[in-house]
Order: C-alpha cells, then sequence, then structure tokens
C-alpha cells in the first residue's frame, strides 16, 4: 500500500461553501497542509482565526491544519494540489482569475462540482481543460455518496477520484483519504462527472414528489428508473455502465434522494409544496445544481437519442406547464404497449440490474480500492 508523504503536502480548495470546506476538512484531516480560498474576507478570518465556518457548517471545528484566505494568489501558492468547489455556473470566470496564477505548476486540478455549464452543456472538466489550458491527464474530479454535514461529522463514507491519467486518481486519492473517508479510483471520468450531474436532477424530483406528499413507492420507482436514465444517457456519451452503478451513480443518487441534508432535494420539495422556482432559488442558502442542469442535460440528451422522462417532467414542473402533483414520470411511455424492463444499452433491467448494482456499490467498500476500481 502507498504511504503518504513525510512532510504534509500544502493543498488549496477554492470555494468555502459547505462542500469545499468539507472536503478540506478531509483532506486535513488525511494529513494536508489546507489553505482555502473564501471569497468573503469576514469567512476566512472565521475559518482561519476561529477554525469555524458556522455559515455552512454550523457546530463544526476545523482541523488546525486549516487556513483560508480571500486572496487566490495565497491560497494557489506552492500548492502541490488544486481543489475547485465552486458553483459549476460562475466556473469559467474564476478559471480565468486562476490560469495565470497557475501558469509555472503541474499541479493536479480536481473538481468538486457536479453541474454541467448551462451555455454549453460542458462537464467541468471539459471547461476546466478549457479554461486553464492544461493536459487532461492533469485533471480529476470526484464524485460519491457525499452530504457535506454528515462527512463534516466524521460519519464513514467513500468517493470516487476518477481522472484520464491512472497515475493523477491515485495521487490525488492518496491525499483524500483518512479514517473516516476512503476513496476509490477510476478512469471513466465521463461517467464519474455526468453520475454526480444526473442524480442531482433524480434528487429534484424525489423532492417534488415528497413535497406533494406521495410515499415510498412513488419514491422508490422513480429512483430505479431514474438509475436507468441516468445510465442511458452516460453510456450514450461513452461512459461505462459499471461507474453508474458504483458510488459516482447509485451510491450518490440514493444518498441525495433520500436526505433531507441534499440541496437538490430540498429545492424540488419546495417546489413540490407549491413554491416557484425564483421562490426556490431566493429561499435557499446555497445553490442547488441540478435546478441550473436541467435544461442543458435534456439539450444533451436530444443530442444523442436517449429519452429521460423524469428529467423532463422536473422541466415542466420548473417552468410552471405542470402541477406537482400531476408529475409521474415512471408512468410515462410512448404508447400502451407492454415496455421490458431494461435500458437501452442492452442489459437486462428490473430487479437484476439493481441486484447487481448494489452488490457493486457493496463490494467497493468491502474491497481494497485497488482491486474494487476498474476501467
Amino acid at each position: 500500500m502507498s504511504r503518504k508523504p513525510m512532510t504534509a503536502p500544502k493543498v488549496a480548495v477554492i470555494g468555502a461553501g459547505s462542500w469545499g470546506t468539507t472536503f478540506g476538512k478531509i483532506l486535513a484531516d488525511g494529513g494536508s497542509n489546507v489553505t482555502m480560498w473564501a471569497r468573503r474576507p469576514e469567512q476566512a478570518l472565521e475559518i482561519r482565526e476561529s477554525k469555524r465556518n458556522s455559515q455552512y457548517l454550523p457546530g463544526i471545528n476545523l482541523p488546525r491544519s486549516m487556513t483560508a484566505t480571500p486572496h487566490l494568489s495565497e491560497a494557489l501558492d506552492g500548492a502541490e494540489q488544486i481543489f475547485l468547489s465552486i458553483p459549476s455556473q460562475t466556473a469559467r470566470e474564476n478559471l480565468k482569475a486562476i490560469r495565470p496564477l497557475i501558469a509555472g505548476s503541474d499541479a493536479p486540478i480536481i473538481s468538486l462540482m457536479k453541474g454541467v455549464e448551462k451555455s454549453s452543456g460542458l462537464r467541468m472538466s471539459q471547461v476546466i481543460e478549457q479554461e486553464l489550458r492544461i493536459d487532461p491527464a492533469r485533471i480529476a474530479v470526484a464524485s460519491g455518496p457525499n452530504l457535506a454535514l454528515e462527512i463534516a461529522r466524521e460519519q464513514p463514507t467513500a468517493a470516487v477520484i476518477s481522472s484520464t491519467s491512472r497515475e493523477t486518481a491515485e495521487a490525488v486519492a492518496r491525499l483524500a483519504s483518512n479514517r473516516y473517508f476512503r476513496t476509490f479510483v477510476n478512469t471513466d471520468v465521463t461517467g464519474t462527472e455526468f453520475g454526480g450531474v444526473l442524480k442531482n436532477l433524480i434528487a429534484v424530483a424525489i423532492g417534488i414528489v415528497d413535497g406533494v406528499g406521495y410515499g415510498e413507492n412513488t419514491k422508490a420507482s422513480i429512483i430505479t428508473r431514474g438509475l436507468v436514465e441516468m445510465t442511458d444517457f452516460a453510456v450514450a456519451y461513452g461512459a461505462e455502465p459499471e461507474t453508474l452503478q458504483g458510488l459516482a451513480g447509485l451510491g450518490d443518487l440514493i444518498a441525495t434522494c433520500q436526505s433531507p441534508l441534499s440541496r437538490n432535494n430540498t429545492a424540488g420539495r419546495l417546489l413540490g409544496q407549491g413554491y416557484s422556482m425564483r421562490d426556490v432559488v431566493k429561499q435557499m442558502n446555497q445553490t442547488a445544481e441540478g435546478l441550473a442542469s436541467v435544461a442543458p442535460v435534456l439539450q444533451l440528451a436530444k443530442e444523442v437519442g436517449v429519452d429521460m422522462p423524469i428529467v423532463r417532467q422536473v422541466k415542466m414542473v420548473l417552468d410552471g406547464q405542470m402541477n406537482p402533483r400531476d408529475i409521474a414520470p415512471h408512468l410515462t411511455t410512448d404508447d400502451d404497449t407492454p415496455k421490458g424492463e431494461r435500458t437501452q444499452y442492452g442489459q437486462a433491467g428490473g430487479g437484476g440490474a439493481l441486484r447487481r448494482a448494489l452488490q457493486r456499490a457493496f463490494n467497493q467498500f468491502r474491497n481494497s480500492g485497488r482491486s474494487a476500481s476498474g476501467h
């Protein structure tokens, strides 16, 4: 097993919301010296002096090896790895500011973001590659069942680090591991990223039906069919189906759909209770990436001929074209002819597919990262 370096590596986390701060804590608890970049000076001061981020992680004490600054150049100076945790829709402008500051660096850039750019439909790793003009082998993404507050409370979980370079993925995974946070690796960046994006959209749907007052049968059927939609979409864009059955797909889907800590679930629940999208955005203290990703994902699905009835009905609710009480995407078919329960890429669906997916997720927790990771 690879050991962590004797001297504590210096890493930077750009963005001090709940997930960025939590990931900073993960890295610090794994032995790194972490410098957070916080947009607001008062937030940086609280993290630096009080070891707290009371707005986003109330009640959580941060490690002494975490500090923060409102100055990008200070956060990035000497960083051996750079983690990005900023809203996907503002990622490009932040990356423009970062590029000249890392001109002489070969540090890996790791996306903690789970969204697609609304204007282009690009995944975050693609936006990073475009704006930083770096080799894709330096780029990694992190995804998995990662509700920030639970992890900040050190409740054990796991995640996937993905990069086209296995070496990069493993280097990042070594730092992003500790006694309560386990990381696995793969090279299926497309599947890992799309898993993190698409589960947000299904979570919004679950939130809507929860807000309406529908029960567990409705939610279970949407989650199950949602996994099929996610897999069909991702595979159409070149992902491995197994990735969607692992932590970045099924694992993240379960966590995000069933937890009131999920921002996307919360946004959907407010929609289901009758709030308009504008009201939901006003009420939310943090970004719900799923809301901004609905339209670009549907456009991407259209381009490859993948039908996504769940996402389509979520958009209709968002646009005010459907009463939330009428949402029933799991009932949508082109006609009344009985359909086989299988995905478009040809694997048998139904209980068999779900059992295999659950077994794979279990195996990833049980086995070592080296033996469990594929691709």
